[in-house]
């Protein structure tokens, strides 16, 4: 099993961190480029024309240039091997720099919004020319395709900040679109509605830089297991003839790249300790290498004498089938020697009578079975 720095980036480059990482970064500079041509343009228009619409969205773009340079900083440091003083890695750098993506946004919003306000009750008439309108629709164009682009390349690298930083690069399309009609209206009817459309700019800005918070702050908290990812870690350990269910898989992310979880499995209890090692040595390092995951497997001990086994096992299934919030069944043992039977219930998590329904299996199996004591453990939903 590996225990160092070093086998983790042999992992990390394997599984493609290393080249997910030069792309996110070679994204965030072209947002960057992009960003400060933008400024540049859009700071020259303003002035030009007066139009404080178009100064507050160059600042914006501005922002948008510290976004991406904050993308870079946090994909540098998550990208950090681990040591002894940290030693699942600084991937969880890379929900802190969302964060702090979110909060730029937020700040964007609630500046706009105040610039818009203000233009409501003390409107500017700008002066609007036809070389400062195509400047400005051009604008628009490369802030949408920049903002598709970035956005699309965090999805694909599941980088949360490019995801973060591309929404906000579509958002301030959104917003040159609308200052770029506000300006066509003004020109044609000499009526000024750029403060009214900067409200309602402001308003969609303000619940994106949210929910890029909401979503940033759930990788931190700790979110569920992506439902394809469990499943397929499952199906993958389930592969080896001697399992016969995998279970309780719970896993940990140290960002988006390193993961650490645990998993327990099912085999027949008369399995000697030297099998069960070959072949928990040979799972691990199987879901290493394929998943770049560090998995501890823990033992379900199956029957294979007890008659009497199966006969209790039926009795509980059909039980627990009048308890539509009973999920799963699993860890299924008999010990004759000490008169017990044991197993693990999985409860809906929105059930809120869970210890009233393990009394209630409990209470009737004992009836059916009363030389048998039944130790019920109420186990959680964490994975699909």
């Amino acid at each position: 099993m590996p225990a160092n720095a070093g086998v983790w980036e042999l992992v990390w480059e394997k599984t493609g961190g290393m080249e997910r990482s030069k792309k996110i970064i070679q994204v965030s500079v072209i947002g960057i480029a992009a960003n400060i041509i933008l400024v540049a343009l859009k700071a020259f228009v303003g002035i030009i024309t007066g139009s404080v619409a178009i100064i507050m969205d160059a600042v914006n773009n501005l922002s948008d240039a510290l976004s991406s340079g904050i993308t870079i900083i946090g994909t540098k440091l998550a990208g950090k091997a681990p040591d002894k003083k940290h030693p699942y890695g600084y991937g969880q750098i890379e929900y802190v720099s969302s964060v702090t993506i979110a909060v730029i946004v937020l700040l964007a919003g609630l500046t706009s919004f105040k610039e818009s306000l203000n233009n409501v009750f003390h409107p500017v008439t700008a002066d609007y020319t036809i070389v400062s309108m195509s400047i400005i629709a051009a604008a628009v164009l490369i802030k949408f395709v920049l903002g598709r682009y970035v956005k699309s390349q965090g999805e694909k690298y599941n980088s949360e900040s490019l995801v973060a930083s591309g929404t906000d690069g579509m958002l301030d399309a959104a917003i040159s679109l609308s200052t770029l009609i506000a300006a066509a209206i003004s020109r044609l009817f000499h009526i000024s509605i750029e403060g009214w459309l900067g409200i309602v700019i402001s308003i969609v800005i303000f619940k994106a830089g949210i929910e890029i918070l909401m979503e940033s702050l759930s990788g931190i908290i700790g979110a569920r297991i992506d439902s394809e990812l469990s499943v397929k870690i499952k199906q993958h350990i389930c592969k080896y003839p001697q399992i016969n269910g995998a279970y309780d898989l719970i896993l940990h992310r140290y960002g988006q790249e390193r993961i650490i979880g645990s998993v327990h499995v099912e085999v027949a209890d008369n399995m000697t300790a030297k099998e069960l090692h070959r072949l928990f040595h040979n799972i691990r390092e199987d879901i290493y290498l394929n998943y770049g995951i560090i998995l501890t497997i823990g033992i379900y001990a199956s029957n294979t004498t007890d008659d009497l086994y199966v006969q209790i096992k039926s009795t509980i299934s059909k039980l627990i089938q009048d308890y539509p919030e009973v999920l799963q069944m699993h860890g299924f043992y008999v010990d004759t020697e000490k008169m017990e039977v044991s197993f693990d219930l999985i409860i809906d998590f929105e059930s809120d009578r869970k210890l009233q329904i393990r009394d209630e299996i409990v209470k009737s199996v004992s009836g059916t079975f009363p030389q048998y004591r039944f130790q019920v453990i109420l186990d959680n939903d964490f994975s699909d």
